[in-house]
C-alpha cells in the first residue's frame, strides 16, 4: 500500500466556486436521514439506515426500495451495488435485493463515501481525512490518499476524482489530484447544507446526501474551459 500527502498550499481563489443547486428530492416518508449515494443510470439510489430506496431523478418519486441496510457510501459497478454497513461492505443484487458477498471496510465501521472506479472500491474515511482504493474481493487497501478535510462522499467522472466535506455547518464538494491529494477545484454549499454522499451522473450532475435533512441534492458540475 501507498500514500501520499497533501502538500500544504493555498487553493486558487479562481478555483472556488458557489455550488449551485438545481434541485432538491425528498425529504422521503420512512426516511429520517440520507448517506450513500450512488447512481445506476437510471435511478438515485441512496442509503436511508434500514434501507436502500431508488428515486427516479425525473418525478423525484421513489421507484423501488431493498430491505438493506446502510449507514455510509454506496457504489455501483454497472451490475451490482455496494453498500457500507458498519465494519463491511455488503455487494447486493440490486434486482433482489440479496447481499451476495461481503468484504471488511477499511475503516472498520469509521468510514462514509464510496466509489467504484477503474475495477476498484473507492472508499472515504471521514474523520482520518482518507480515500481508500480498495480490493471488492479481498478489501484489501491497494493505495491511499490523504486530504486535508473530513471525508464524505466520493466520486469519479471523466477521471477526475472528487469528494465531499463536512465539518460542522461547512460542506464542499471537492476535486483532487488522485496522486497527491491536492486541492484543484472547490464548490462550496450553502451554510449549514451538509453532504453527506456524492455520486456523478456522469455528465452534468452530482447528487449529495443531505445527511439528517433527509434530502438528495442535484448540484450542476463545473464545465471544463475549451
Amino acid at each position: 500500500m501507498s500514500s501520499t500527502r497533501q502538500a500544504a498550499s493555498s487553493i486558487p481563489t479562481q478555483a472556488v466556486h458557489t455550488a449551485e443547486i438545481v434541485r432538491e428530492y425528498g425529504p422521503f416518508e420512512g426516511s429520517a436521514m440520507v448517506a450513500g449515494v450512488t447512481h445506476d443510470g437510471r435511478h438515485v439510489w441512496a442509503a436511508t439506515g434500514d434501507r436502500l430506496i431508488a428515486v427516479d431523478p425525473q418525478s423525484g418519486q421513489i421507484a423501488r426500495t431493498l430491505p438493506c441496510s446502510g449507514d455510509a457510501g454506496t457504489a455501483f459497478d454497472g451490475r451490482h451495488l455496494y453498500q457500507i454497513a458498519e465494519a463491511r461492505i455488503d455487494k447486493i443484487d440490486p434486482a433482489t435485493g440479496k447481499i451476495l458477498s461481503s468484504i471488511p471496510a477499511p475503516g472498520h465501521g469509521a468510514d462514509s463515501g464510496m466509489a467504484w472506479a477503474e475495477g476498484s472500491l473507492w472508499v472515504g474515511q471521514y474523520r482520518e481525512r482518507k480515500i481508500h482504493q480498495i480490493d471488492p474481493d479481498t478489501g484489501a487497501i491497494l493505495r491511499t490518499i490523504e486530504s486535508n478535510r473530513f471525508v464524505t462522499g466520493v466520486t469519479w467522472v471523466d477521471g477526475e476524482l472528487w469528494h465531499g466535506t463536512w465539518e460542522g455547518d461547512d460542506s464542499d464538494i471537492r476535486r483532487i489530484d488522485p496522486g497527491s491529494g491536492a486541492v484543484l477545484e472547490r464548490l462550496q454549499m450553502p451554510s449549514g447544507t451538509a453532504v453527506s454522499g456524492l455520486e456523478s451522473d456522469g455528465a452534468e450532475l452530482f447528487y449529495c446526501g443531505g445527511g439528517p435533512s433527509g434530502k438528495i441534492r442535484a448540484v450542476r458540475r463545473p464545465h471544463k474551459p475549451r
